[in-house]
């Protein structure tokens, strides 16, 4: 059981962000054990096919440690967002002697492995030779992917955000994860995982930086906290939606719809039965967000889309013009 413990200016400094080598990171695992992971199986199945020849065995064992796993390998962001690239800097960027102190300490009380000695020996050269095989890997499998993971991992911060406001971090914490909960000032995580505490026991007391909040679709379903200096206190959780990720293509829009807007536009209007993004709609639709905002715009041109701002997000929905015509398209067909 962990406990992190929060006093006024903690509770100010609360912030979410989303990472792309924690995701990277936590789907490699997914990809050695799919039994474990069997809510992301038609990705695994696409995925292990376009990595075959990949040697994976560093990442493996960057995270195979009972008690703690090097957190350099996925540098927490210090923004809501940065892209792969950049946080693949920051990992480069980390100073050779933290990186012997890490591997050795996930390894202390075990053997290193072979594949780890590089690492110690000369963590430099180990690093650059890490984010090459890291960069192909995204480049193979996630990269085309990245915009629908975003899109939901978006969607999460936007929820938890609307319960923060609405109900401050009693509701944030509320159904972050069944392990996690809120009394009187401290969270408590009572599961087994991943962590800067050895053995996932330990009390945190957080100073000025705050908490970090990361929603992961591939870390599903465990909560994992990064805890050790000289990393942001951090907790990443599954996020809310992961079973609908790899969900078949977006239903089709009936032949009368289509047939008066265009097939691409009334796609987009009959997934807009609830607010999304952009980004949601490219992933949902398989297109880029470029071409769903031109769709957009001519569906807000003709009266049948709606949109809001809403803190950092361009939510769109139907207008009732918008739902009327899907409607009675659907009366049609």
């Amino acid at each position: 059981m962990a406990r992190i413990l929060f006093d006024t200016e903690a509770l100010t400094r609360v912030r979410f962000a989303i990472s792309p080598t924690i995701e990277m990171v936590a789907s490699v695992r997914a990809l050695q054990d799919p039994g474990r992971w069997a809510i992301h199986m038609p990705w695994i199945a696409r995925a292990r096919g376009e990595v075959a020849d990949l040697d994976l065995s560093a990442l493996h064992a960057l995270q195979g440690s009972g008690s703690y796993n090097p957190d350099f390998i996925h540098p927490l962001p210090t923004g809501p967002l940065a892209s792969f690239e950049e946080e693949l800097a920051t990992m480069l960027a980390t100073p050779e002697q933290q990186v012997r102190t890490e591997v050795l300490g996930a390894y202390e009380d075990a053997p290193l492995p072979a594949v780890l000695e590089p690492f110690v020996e000369d963590p430099g050269q180990a690093l650059a030779d890490l984010a090459q095989l890291m960069r192909t890997y995204w480049g193979r499998v996630l990269a085309p992917e990245w915009e629908r993971v975003r899109a939901l991992l978006e969607h999460d911060i936007l929820y938890r955000a609307r319960q923060m406001a609405d109900g401050g971090v009693h509701a944030l914490f509320a159904d972050l994860d069944p392990t996690v909960s809120w009394r009187d000032g401290v969270l408590t995580v009572t599961k087994s995982a991943d962590s800067g505490c050895k053995m996932w026991d330990c009390e945190l007391a957080l100073d000025e930086r705050g908490l970090l909040l990361v929603p992961s679709a591939f870390a599903w379903p465990k909560v994992l906290m990064v805890a050790a200096e000289p990393w942001q206190p951090t907790l990443i959780y599954p996020a809310r939606g992961v079973g609908m990720l790899w969900d078949g293509e977006a239903t089709a829009p009936p032949d009368a719809l289509a047939k008066l807007l265009g097939r691409g536009r009334a796609a987009v209007l009959l997934a807009l039965e609830s607010p999304r993004s952009t980004l949601e709609l490219a992933g949902l639709l398989g297109v880029t967000s470029g071409g769903i905002s031109q769709q957009l715009s001519v569906l807000a041109g003709a009266g049948l889309v709606s949109r809001k701002r809403v803190s950092r997000n361009v939510l769109y929905l139907r207008t009732t013009d918008g739902d009327a015509l899907v409607q009675a398209a659907g009366e049609a067909a």
